[in-house]
């Protein structure tokens, strides 16, 4: 009985159940599948941002060996979604990972697209149409599996710096264990707009997801790298140093860090309490892992705890239609679903590749958030619990109503596409601009206050599995009539004054701007 007691005690405890909205399956016009087999197994996202300037978000689809595609947003704000594939410059076949940023910082979103064999920097030319920069840019694409992004912005940089992620040695499809290729960091040519040759990251661990992050509220970016055990020998998770002028260097078990050793496949962050050092939601195969600082303050040394089980996150195995294995989790993302001012978390589901000890049929997870801080899974009574073979997956507000919709790349099978119908309660979009080179204010924080509730979200570039978001950043209100918000933008030691904004709109906030524009 005391065993038992003890159990309970532990388990995450019941809170008010979280509203839980309502997503409908909408073909939308979108035809795209993510194929191919064994170069195939990993990889395959959708990147989600406004390739025209006209305020909706359109999508380029990685597709493996079908070319990727970008697919414009022609739908009817507040409306059935609906898109349409127009000929854009993007038709690379090989595609692994496809992630939005402006990277010659002209306000026209550029695109990095992972590939099996050469990576490619597409210049976004405006009115959806790229054209490959490669060369123009210094970018040596090299001729890997790639399978990992993300970017930032180094202190007084006029370039981003850019990690890109390598997987195995795909000549050593028959021995494929220990043969984990190198990850590379591209940093500018000082002064010269554009990449300086790659520098290794060794050593290398067969990485499937990276994120730029400020961990310990440095105002300066890390670099997480989340890898796959199954091919890795004697790896880790890693977490590199990234000092300006110096090479990067990894933290070590002196420093605090922890070995961790997962079938690591996509990174989400999320500062759950809004204490400035954010959490870490790490997919895995069976149990996920939710990393929370053990000590969090100034002197902050990389230590983590696993607090998944105790907040309901672990996901660890099929929660509707009767399989049993463990699950296998891809694409990761916080986002607000139902507006209520609690974040929330969608984890995109799918067998590697016929692997018997695990889950065939494998529902996506959409984790509500209580007011207790622990989560609800409600992917089924939602509506997103396909079972097909998810891998990239992105929530986005993609017809302008203020509800995040969803998008579910899956292997080997159709892409899917849900509109979140509510309810959902109020909400403000923020969207970042400044001046100079780093135009959507890559590593700036923005926090959000209604009355004593405080959010915080970091802008980040990368992480997930196979793609990205570069679109406003969402924040549900609750009830709530009005916000108020203020940002620390990159580079600067302490945040802007808190200005009030109304919700049930997206507003402008521009550096040089002397107050926010609703858009």
């Amino acid at each position: 009985m005391k065993a038992l007691a003890l159990a309970l005690i532990a388990l995450p405890a019941l809170a008010d159940e979280p509203v839980v909205p309502k997503f409908v399956a909408e073909q939308a016009g979108v035809t795209a599948s993510y194929t191919g087999e064994w170069e195939q197994m990993v990889g395959g996202g959708v990147a989600v941002f406004d390739c025209d300037g006209d305020r909706k978000l359109d999508m380029v689809i990685a597709g493996g060996t079908s070319p990727a595609s970008l697919w414009k947003n022609d739908g009817t704000p507040g409306k059935e979604l609906h898109f349409s594939n127009i000929k854009a410059g993007v038709e690379e076949t090989g595609v692994s990972g496809v992630w939005p940023i402006d990277i010659d910082g002209d306000g026209i979103r550029d695109l990095v697209m992972l590939r099996v064999g050469e990576d490619v920097v597409m210049k976004g030319l405006g009115g959806c149409r790229f054209r490959r920069a490669n060369e123009d840019w210094g970018f040596q694409g090299g001729d890997g599996w790639s399978t990992a992004f993300s970017a930032t912005f180094e202190p007084g940089a006029d370039w981003p710096t850019l990690a890109v992620g390598d997987y195995i040695d795909r000549t050593q499809d028959m021995e494929p264990w220990g043969s984990c290729t190198d990850n590379h960091l591209y940093r500018p040519e000082p002064g010269a707009h554009r990449f300086a040759p790659p520098l290794p990251l060794k050593p290398s661990y067969c990485a499937l997801s990276m994120l730029f992050t400020d961990w310990n509220h440095s105002g300066r970016a890390s670099l997480r790298v989340s890898n796959d055990r199954e091919y890795y020998l004697g790896g880790q998770e890693q977490l590199w140093h990234l000092d300006p002028g110096q090479p990067p260097r990894l933290y070590t078990e002196a420093e605090g860090w922890q070995r961790l050793r997962i079938w690591g496949m996509g990174i989400a962050e999320a500062d759950l309490n809004a204490d400035g050092y954010p959490e870490f939601f790490l997919t895995s195969m069976a149990d996920s892992k939710l990393q929370t600082l053990a000590a969090p303050g100034p002197d902050a040394k990389p230590v983590y705890k696993d607090v998944a089980f105790v907040k309901g996150v672990t996901a660890h195995r099929p929660y509707t239609g009767g399989d049993k294995r463990p699950s296998t989790g891809w694409h990761a993302q916080f986002e607000d679903v139902n507006n209520d001012g609690l974040t929330d978390l969608f984890v995109a589901k799918g067998n590697v590749w016929d692997m018997p000890d695990f889950a065939q049929e494998d529902p996506n997870n959409l984790l509500l958030q209580r007011a207790d801080g622990t989560f609800a899974e409600a992917g089924d009574k939602a509506g997103v619990a396909s079972m097909l073979t998810g891998r990239g997956a992105a929530l986005a507000d993609l017809n302008g109503d203020g509800a995040l919709d969803l998008v579910v790349v899956n292997r080997n099978g159709p892409a899917e596409i849900w509109r979140n119908t509510g309810p959902v309660a109020n909400w403000v979009g923020i969207d970042l601009t400044e001046p100079g080179p780093n135009r959507d204010a890559i590593g700036a924080v923005i926090e959000v206050r209604t009355g004593d509730h405080l959010q915080r979200r970091e802008v980040t570039v990368g992480g997930g599995q196979g793609g990205g978001v570069l679109a406003p950043i969402h924040f549900g209100l609750g009830q709530a009539a009005e916000a108020e918000v203020r940002v620390t933008w990159p580079g600067d030691a302490a945040p802007g004054d808190w200005v009030a904004l109304g919700a049930g709109s997206v507003w402008q906030i521009d550096k040089a701007a002397a107050a926010p524009v609703k858009e």
